[in-house]
């Protein structure tokens, strides 16, 4: 299981950052191998995903000649091996190789997690992931940067900017942040991301106190007047649909690890947010001398 890190007060200096004190509760997770847990077995073992993500059908494998057929091919040395249906994926099956997140973790001397930075188009968002991810490489730790708007060069290049779609951007980013955190590394995810639920989801995927939210809390009219796009001045002139803090709803983290407030003439610079970001890093054990 992923090394758990129990979140603590924040105490970094300044009155420009707010930190999340509590943690949802663990998630409960459902046995992959049905009459009990495997025994021995080279190569790793068999386990299900959490409870109500791979829960939807479940197929017992045939038993024939002294071994186990998954999807036609043969396991020794198992009771019996079930399979599960994922939405529109059927018939598969959770491996867990014997090299985990503990280990990746101490090769990388860091706990593996997600910061999830949220906000308004022009909050600079992705200004603060550069300077996150620029300060964690020169104290010797290893990052990755998921940019919304670079994900939609490949990744989401299929989804337009309409709230199903939205929603599913958020997910697969959210899914692939997952898998980032799970290799150990420190996964910087900036997207406006507007909606709760779907923030909300993101946070579901991960332990406890892997997912730092961190809100940058800066009003529509200093966006507004960065433009750092155009987009604004597009979207009032109505050459823009559905455009966040215009005529899209942005809604605000209710309870977030930390918010960055800024005010007209009055910001942090990029590497002062960083620092502060690294200081609740440092003093949640994500971080490891």
């Amino acid at each position: 299981m992923p090394a758990k890190a129990l979140p603590r007060p924040c105490t970094s200096a300044g009155a420009h950052v707010q930190c999340r004190r509590g943690a949802p509760a663990a998630r409960p997770w459902s046995v992959g191998v049905a009459g009990g847990a495997m025994k021995g077995g080279a190569g790793g073992r068999l386990v299900a995903a959490a409870a109500g993500e791979r829960s939807d059908a479940v197929q017992a494998a045939a038993v024939a000649g002294g071994k186990h057929h998954v999807n036609g091919s043969a396991v020794a040395g198992m009771d019996k091996v079930v399979t599960s249906t994922v939405g529109k994926s059927t018939n598969i099956l959770w491996h867990d190789c014997p090299i985990g997140q503990p280990e990746r973790q101490k090769l990388l001397n860091q706990k593996g997690c997600v910061v999830w930075i949220t906000g308004l188009s022009g909050s600079g968002k992705s200004t603060l992931a550069c300077a996150l991810s620029r300060e964690l490489y020169s104290r010797g730790h290893l990052s990755y940067i998921l940019d919304g708007d670079n994900l939609r060069h490949g990744l989401n290049r299929d989804l337009s900017f309409e709230a199903k779609d939205r929603a599913e951007n958020i997910r697969r980013v959210g899914e692939v942040a997952k898998l980032f955190a799970d290799a150990g590394l420190i996964c910087i995810a900036s997207l406006i991301s507007p909606y709760r639920s779907d923030r909300s989801g993101c946070r579901s995927l991960l332990q406890n106190s892997s997912f730092i939210e961190v809100f940058l809390n800066v009003p529509l009219e200093v966006c507004e007047a960065r433009d750092p796009k155009g987009l604004y001045k597009l979207a009032r002139a109505g050459k823009i649909k559905g455009f966040t803090g215009i005529d899209d709803p942005y809604e605000p983290p209710s309870d977030c690890e930390i918010v960055i407030h800024c005010k007209a003439g009055d910001c942090a610079t990029p590497k002062s947010m960083a620092d502060k970001v690294v200081s609740y890093l440092e003093e949640n054990g994500f971080l490891q001398d």
